[in-house]
């Protein structure tokens, strides 16, 4: 340990007068003869360390003895799951994981590896602002939800995003005489909630009309992640840019002329920077976003419908299988998903393993073709965005550090709904093995069911399971 001497300074305040007078203490005594020297700084070297590829493998048997105090919790409810062992794709625990179950928010584990599959990791989304006529201008969405209406420096909800002041600026410079904003929305289609979504949940801030311009998600407060949201997102981030020009004219929404002026442009984060804000705090509004940037590479629709549908067919183009997986939308909010827990450890096995995802037999998947072989390394990623156990996003205040041993140890996507509770994440055990698992309870209330499974992958934390 590295001590200092202090200087202890006494600050007497006097009202009258508002003298304020400062009396030093008396420097400790020296040190006694014979006291060893200060140790020397401890150099620190942060890195992050593989787990042993020959770490003991875990069994069939020594996973279901682990786990079983741990099923027979009523609170549970109705349980499917599967865990696997990540370093070989073996199933060491199944029950009911071909079954479709409504996966609530770990339908994003399926949007995060799609856009992983499909997008190159390093791709950005440019916002313009171009010139229209008698000193109108024109800010033009692209996707880009993140992009924030904090000033410069000012901190924001999402990682190092685009901001609208960064184009006001350029604006000013540009020399344009602004007087008056419009926004161009076009790069969507319609429509901007999904039938399934109730709208009380805008309010309630759960999600937002999926519009491709928006300024901080659509929230109303930019750094709360439960803010509610705007239900004129456009719109909104149209008055952000009008404010920060200082023009107070409405904001009306135009269609950019073909070949106009760009004047401003900014760019996002990279595509693996939003995937892992989208996971580690379950942004539904930038979930949907991504599915959409996912059609469009893939030369389909810039809707809702269209986001989904790329989602799923993505991952059968990838060797995924996708048996029993129906997407309604692409962030979990709608009943309407059906998802196999199967499918989502499969996924999460992949993304954590040496080797192409394995089917619940062990067995390579084949279902739609051979899977890329470096499926592994482009899912790999997601891993960075799952929240830790006892520590970020939704995971923070789960996974109780005196009560749980997954706490640090685990990281996984969580999914609520009411009378729907999911978890599907990885652990290291005690003996450095990585297992994937992937847990869905319905039927009681999520208050009760997220501890009773949070148990189960702290009993993997300990359990060598050999």
């Amino acid at each position: 340990m590295v001590w200092s001497l202090l200087t202890v300074v006494l600050v007497s305040v006097i009202a009258v007068g508002s003298v304020v007078t400062y009396r030093e203490f008396t420097k400790p005594e020296p040190l006694p003869p014979g006291t060893p020297d200060r140790p020397a700084l401890i150099a620190v070297n942060p890195q992050i360390a593989a787990v042993s590829a020959t770490a003991p493998q875990p069994t069939a048997a020594g996973v279901s003895r682990a786990i079983a105090a741990s099923l027979k919790n009523s609170a549970l409810g109705t349980l499917t799951g599967q865990i696997s062992d990540s370093l070989t794709g073996t199933v060491l625990w199944s029950q009911g994981a071909d079954r479709p179950r409504t996966p609530a928010s770990n339908a994003k584990i399926l949007t995060a590896s799609a856009a992983l599959l499909a997008l190159p990791h390093d791709q950005r989304i440019s916002t313009t602002v171009v010139a229209g006529s008698g000193g109108r201008v024109i800010l033009v969405g692209a996707g880009d939800p993140t992009l924030s209406a904090q000033p410069t420096g000012a901190e924001t909800f999402y990682t190092e995003p685009a901001r609208i002041a960064d184009l006001a600026d350029q604006i000013r410079r540009s020399g344009v005489e602004v007087s008056s904003v419009a926004v161009d929305l076009s790069a969507f289609g319609g429509p901007t909630m999904d039938p399934t979504w109730d709208r009380r949940d805008i309010a309630g801030g759960d999600i937002a009309p999926i519009e491709s311009l928006m300024a901080d998600g659509a929230r109303t407060r930019p750094l709360d992640e439960y803010s509610p949201r705007v239900d004129d997102p456009g719109i909104a981030a149209g008055k952000a840019l009008a404010e920060a020009l200082g023009v107070s004219t409405d904001v009306t929404e135009t269609t950019a002329p073909a070949g106009a002026r760009t004047i401003a442009t900014v760019t996002s984060a990279p595509l693996v920077t939003r995937v892992n804000d989208m996971m580690r705090f379950s942004d539904n509004v930038l979930a949907e976003t991504l599915s959409i940037e996912v059609s469009k590479a893939r030369g389909g629709p810039a809707t809702l419908a269209g986001g989904a549908d790329a989602v799923v067919k993505t991952l059968a183009d990838n060797g995924i299988r996708t048996t029993g997986v129906t997407l309604t939308d692409s962030s979990g909010l709608s009943y309407g998903n059906l998802v196999p827990a199967s499918v989502l450890d499969e996924l999460m096995a992949a993304a954590s393993g040496p080797t192409e995802p394995a089917t619940s037999s062990g067995a390579t998947s084949t279902a739609a073709g051979a899977p890329s072989a470096d499926i592994d390394d482009k899912l790999r990623p997601m891993l960075d965005g799952l929240p830790i156990a006892a520590g970020t996003g939704t995971l923070a205040d789960r996974f109780d550090a005196d009560t749980n041993p997954g706490a640090g140890w685990v990281r996984a996507k969580t999914g609520t709904l009411t009378g729907v509770s999911s978890l599907t994440g990885i652990v290291q055990t005690v003996d450095g093995r990585v297992l994937s698992f992937a847990l869905m309870s319905g039927g009681t209330s999520p208050a009760d069911a997220r501890p009773a499974l949070d148990a189960i992958p702290g009993d993997l934390r300990e359990c060598g399971c050999r």
